[in-house]
């Protein structure tokens, strides 16, 4: 998933890049409608910022599931090394999934103070 975030938050990275090749120079400014150019980077940056979101969050509740349920086996059957470990793996992915919600937010507001 961490993969795939990074892939995701390449728009966020190059913001600056995009803004620079977006928005036209005095030479160019007859040329290119900046405002339309504008809004749809706008709506690109929204609609990553939505989608990246959704995923965490989908994947914070499917992880949360599944450590719901070991912990209740877990319960059942306190003797289980092994299902032990699977449960402080699957914790382990949980937090992971938490924190990339907080990076989620810095790169956000990143990207946002820079676009406006």
């Amino acid at each position: 998933i961490q993969e795939l975030l990074r892939v995701m938050r390449t728009i966020d990275d190059r913001i600056v890049h995009e803004l620079n090749t977006t928005i036209p120079t005095a030479s160019f400014v007859g040329k290119i409608d900046a405002g339309q150019t504008c809004k749809e980077l706008y709506q690109s940056l929204m609609d990553a910022h939505t989608s990246r979101e959704r995923i965490i969050k989908n994947c914070i509740a499917q992880t949360s599931s599944v450590v719901k349920t070991l912990r209740e086996e877990r319960e059942k059957a306190q003797d289980d090394v092994a299902l032990l470990k699977q449960l402080r793996k699957e914790q382990t992915k949980l937090k992971l999934m938490q924190s990339e919600l907080n990076v989620e937010e810095v790169v956000n507001d990143r990207s946002w103070k820079v676009l406006n």
